[in-house]
């Protein structure tokens, strides 16, 4: 593993000239795919890359993000629709950050919220069913093995593991946890309460490198010179709120049916699908200390 505090300029150089090469390289053999028998050229937009620098002080995963090593790292940009630039931005800004230890990937996500609301508090239940905060994770970079994490307002989770995409066959494995996740959510506003307007949620989130595995796949320590696979979906459904101050989906009076939610991604997708691996941002570990980086 190098180390970047060593590095000359011009090694620093070479050094991102070649992760952008491995980047290229990936766009140019993922550059189309079939889903359900229909083939889906590359997103309109390529995919978001971040870099992720290592901590400079301990984390508390609280929900507050008053650390400094937050402070100093860089917001991702806001999110976009999940089918990108063919439709309207999001009618409520969503942002991330990222940073890393050799023990867990760090991730705290802002999102504003006038109606901030869940109901869905035991674990492992479909929390995407109501708002929720979504994570994707491919270590290896293959767009196969990869692990998904979803969290609520009340920071109730459900895991999954995908051994392949849905539309190549894969089964989710449901049984599948990540292991010590850390993860708490801090509220302005107040949850629940139709009667009222907040102004946000802020989630924070620390997964363990070691607990991204299973049984038959072991876990991939983060490495400069390899690029991971990462996206984030935020689900915002339409609501109604009843005569107590109750939220729910909301119906098409008409049908009867719950009217689509809005999925609000950091690397849009192209296509309503998040299980398209090959559509998710780019993930780059830096070993430097965020905020001592040198400006190039």
């Amino acid at each position: 593993m190098k180390n970047f505090n060593l590095l000359t300029e011009k090694n620093r150089f070479q050094f991102f000239n070649h992760i952008n090469f491995q980047i290229a390289s990936i766009l140019a053999l993922s550059g189309s795919f079939a889903v359900q028998g229909t083939s889906y050229a590359q997103a309109a937009n390529p995919p978001k890359t971040y870099v992720c620098y290592q901590i400079s002080q301990d984390i508390v995963v609280d929900g507050k993000m008053d650390e400094k090593s937050w402070k100093d790292a860089e917001w991702t940009s806001s999110f976009v629709d999940i089918e990108g630039e063919k439709k309207p931005l999001p009618l409520q800004n969503t942002r991330a950050k990222m940073l890393w230890d050799d023990k867990y990937l760090y991730i705290a996500a802002v999102m504003d919220e006038e109606h901030i609301w869940a109901y869905q508090n035991k674990k492992d239940q479909i929390v995407y069913l109501e708002n929720d905060f979504e994570v994707f994770i491919d270590p290896d970079n293959d767009t196969d093995n990869y692990y998904e994490l979803e969290i609520n307002a009340l920071n109730n989770s459900f895991d999954l593991f995908l051994p392949r995409p849905y539309r190549k066959g894969g089964q989710p494995q449901l049984t599948w946890d990540i292991k010590n996740l850390r993860s708490a959510v801090s509220i302005e506003g107040t949850i629940n309460d139709g009667t009222d307007r907040d102004k946000r949620w802020t989630l924070e989130i620390a997964i363990p490198f070691e607990s991204l595995s299973t049984e038959r796949i072991t876990f991939v320590k983060p490495d400069p010179e390899k690029i991971w696979r990462i996206n984030f979906s935020r689900v915002n459904w339409q609501h109604q709120i009843d005569e107590n101050g109750k939220y729910s989906r909301k119906k098409n009076p008409e049908t009867g049916k719950t009217l689509p939610e809005y999925n609000w991604v950091w690397s849009p997708q192209g296509v309503i699908n998040m299980h398209v691996p090959e559509h998710w941002g780019f993930l780059q570990f830096n070993t430097q200390k965020v905020g001592k980086r040198k400006h190039r």
